[in-house]
């Protein structure tokens, strides 16, 4: 019997996406990919035939309810399992109770929230019990398994990838929260199909953001003897701001930069600041962008455009006078520019392959004509001796070799015929046919 309070029964204050939470794969919104009929995952958990798996996805689509699901059909022991509070202590607990059951022939399921949370020496403490098929370890996490979880334990784990909802899923969700006993079926609920889809937009994907929405609405709607309205003003105010799903030191925060950088590359201005906005709502720092920027000029764009540098140099300047939000129109000059320059990677390729041939060639010694030769011993050793002024001649150009012996036909630079750097290009040309001459 449920208990009654004072504003009503227990149950009631439990919130709407735990009480809708599905206990059954035909109930079960989106994933289609894998709970589908004859999809893989669904065949396992139809058949009690899990192994050790991560379900690898963003919040609010579905990990723990699979986790629920596959609890509700096991005939092992379930046992839930939160990374948050947990230490080595508990997990050893929970390990040595497992292998009791294993002794007398019984499985244990154990359902991992936020595994990604664990650190190396308590993901350590699951994997002889998972090789000895102790446990099967099932873990959720938000986070990329490949960078979270030790190879060892994921190389022993099946990973599925369970994908943000689609609107039309999130649509039949909240229709179904609004005609379900457990959700407002009995209150007699009206909310236009238009005010639906605004839900379903604004969750971005996540079916837990999208039923705490229309909670937070109809609690605020307007109430009559026919029931509750639930009205666009009233929605308006509950959705007056989006929380953008962002990480700035997870993935999600490399994914954000990549497609900037990429964008800018592919002279896209819309899509690179579309990407840099997704990053400043998201609560990035605009210096970090704006150092990204800077990069990219010399990058990307180089001596095709050397003003990139100076317009990327100025954006930095420009966040740290004003700092958010006003910077957010310097940051679309400079990422507008960029994408707009012309392209030249030439620098880089230079800078990358000297560097490569530095590091891995022994340090070659300074040829004796362009040594420094400060005192009179240095003069009489040599250093400085054949050293032509380049500023005494007429083209402002001497033959004299500047690379060591070994490395005197070596070339980085190869300049593009890109803006700028055509001319820089017949600029070199005419400088190798003099000195070749």
């Amino acid at each position: 019997m449920e208990q009654t309070t004072l504003f009503g029964n227990s149950r009631s204050m439990t919130p709407l996406a735990s009480r809708l939470r599905p206990d059954s794969l035909e109930d079960f919104v989106g994933q289609e990919h894998l709970i589908g009929k004859g999809k893989i995952l669904r065949q396992l958990i139809e058949r009690d035939q899990i192994s050790s798996m991560i379900f690898w996805g963003p919040p609010g689509v579905g990990k723990t309810t699979l986790a629920s699901i596959i609890a509700g059909r096991t005939q092992s022991e379930f046992i839930n399992f939160s990374a948050v509070p947990s230490g080595i202590k508990e997990i050893k607990e929970v390990m040595n109770r497992a292998e009791q059951s294993r002794r007398v022939g019984l499985r244990t399921v154990l359902f991992v929230d936020e595994i990604h949370r664990f650190n190396k020496a308590q993901q350590d403490a699951f994997l002889p019990y998972v090789e000895r098929g102790s446990i099967i370890l099932i873990g959720a996490t938000t986070e990329n398994p490949s960078f979270e979880i030790n190879a060892a334990l994921l190389s022993r784990c099946r990973v599925f990838v369970l994908k943000a909802l689609g609107e039309e899923d999130l649509v039949r969700l909240l229709k179904n929260a609004l005609q379900k006993p457990e959700g407002f079926g009995n209150q007699n609920v009206k909310i236009s199909e238009e005010n639906i889809r605004t839900i379903a937009a604004f969750a971005n994907g996540d079916a837990r953001t999208a039923l705490n929405t229309l909670e937070m609405a109809v609690l605020n709607g307007e109430i009559s003897p026919e029931g509750i309205r639930v009205t666009t003003e009233g929605l308006s105010q509950c959705i007056s701001r989006k929380s953008l799903l962002y990480d700035k030191t997870g993935e999600e925060h490399y994914n954000l930069i990549s497609a900037l950088h990429k964008s800018m590359r592919n002279s896209d201005p819309d899509a690179a600041v579309y990407w840099m906005m997704r990053m400043l709502e998201g609560g990035e720092n605009p210096l970090y962008i704006a150092r990204r920027l800077i990069r990219f000029a010399s990058e990307d764009v180089g001596m095709a455009d050397s003003n990139a540098l100076q317009v990327a140099v100025a954006a930095y300047q420009a966040c740290h006078f004003l700092g958010m939000p006003e910077c957010d129109v310097h940051l679309t000059h400079a990422v507008v520019y960029l994408s707009l320059a012309p392209k030249s990677n030439a620098l880089y390729k230079a800078c990358e392959e000297c560097k490569k041939e530095v590091r891995t060639r022994r340090a070659e010694p300074v040829p004796m004509q362009i040594r420094n030769a400060p005192t009179g011993l240095m003069k009489e050793l040599g250093y400085g001796k054949g050293y032509e002024y380049a500023h005494d001649t007429e083209e402002k150009l001497t033959h004299m070799q500047c690379m060591p012996d070994s490395l005197k036909d070596r070339v980085y630079y190869h300049p593009t015929g890109q803006g700028e750097e055509k001319k820089a290009a017949q600029r070199l040309e005419e400088i190798r046919k003099f000195r070749e001459s």
